[in-house]
């Protein structure tokens, strides 16, 4: 990925980020460069427990890591969920927004517009507005999974002032994609709001890797391992499995691992000038 210097507002990191601490530099900033990467960094620790999510009965543990005061991309949120065995997340109808479920660990089956479709470690599920969805448990495990819901440009159009009525749009296929398999999923004719491209990346112990573009944040996930991210700032954060860093557009992070380490990275695209989208 390739990094500029453009703008970013200062760093809002979420309450618990306990590990951000300022080092040394280990990355040079471009003259004029945003000096702040880390929007939020967080943990799945503390996740909240609730009842009764999208109408179903039991229990949902959640927690979000980003949402609007974040984020500059018209990204809802990027949280983390997961029910025990036989455990619903309910199915709901999505009508303003783009929603991706990833599952990190455990197995079940996906819902989408009533019907199943199984899904284990690696499931990409993207749902566009006008499909209904839901996620059950089917397996003797927790089934956690990442979700990052995106406004679709009509809903953004609106919320920012436009004369514009939404309908519901038609329902569409189910789209779901092995990500582990796959390596990397772009969502091209299937969203068109900022959820971009989904990836996975892998670094062995002692590996590193830069990430960071002009005009995106990213979102990213630590599947497993162990290691630490550090902010061309010199602000850093230590990666243990289930942290979530969201990265400010135009600024560059290096991750390096102490052990293999895979991350699952989003890129969510911000608006483009008035006059480039015209």
């Amino acid at each position: 990925m390739t990094t500029a210097a453009v703008p970013a507002p200062t760093a809002r990191p979420t309450p618990d980020t306990p590990t951000a601490t300022p080092t040394a530099p280990a990355l040079p900033s471009a003259p004029g460069a945003p000096t702040a990467s880390f929007r939020s960094v967080g943990t799945v620790a503390g996740a909240a427990t609730v009842f009764g999510v999208h109408g179903a009965a039991g229990r949902t543990r959640w927690k979000c890591f980003a949402g609007r005061r974040q984020l500059d991309s018209p990204t809802e949120a990027v949280e983390w969920a997961s029910v025990p065995p036989g455990g619903l997340s309910g199915e709901h109808r999505h009508t303003r927004t783009e929603e991706i479920y990833l599952v990190l660990r455990g197995r079940g089956e996906f819902l989408f517009n009533g019907a199943p479709h199984a899904v284990r470690p690696g499931s990409l599920a993207l749902t566009s507005p006008g499909n209904v969805h839901g996620l059950r448990n089917t397996g003797d495990t927790d089934l956690d999974w990442w979700v990052i819901e995106t406004l679709a440009p009509g809903t953004d159009a609106v919320l920012s002032g436009a004369d514009l009525t939404l309908g519901v749009p038609a329902m569409g296929d189910a789209v779901i994609h092995d990500l582990f398999a796959e390596g990397a999923v772009v969502t091209d004719g299937v969203f068109s709001g900022p959820l971009r491209r989904v990836e996975v990346i892998d670094l062995d112990a002692g590996a590193r890797t830069d990430l960071g573009t002009a005009d995106a944040e990213l979102a990213v996930f630590v599947h497993g391992g162990a290691g630490r991210a550090t902010a061309a700032d010199g602000t850093a954060a230590d990666l243990a499995a289930d942290t979530c860093v969201t990265l400010g557009a135009g600024t560059r992070t290096r991750f390096e691992a102490v052990a293999p380490l895979r991350l699952l990275v989003v890129t969510l695209a911000l608006p483009r000038p008035t006059a480039e989208a015209s």
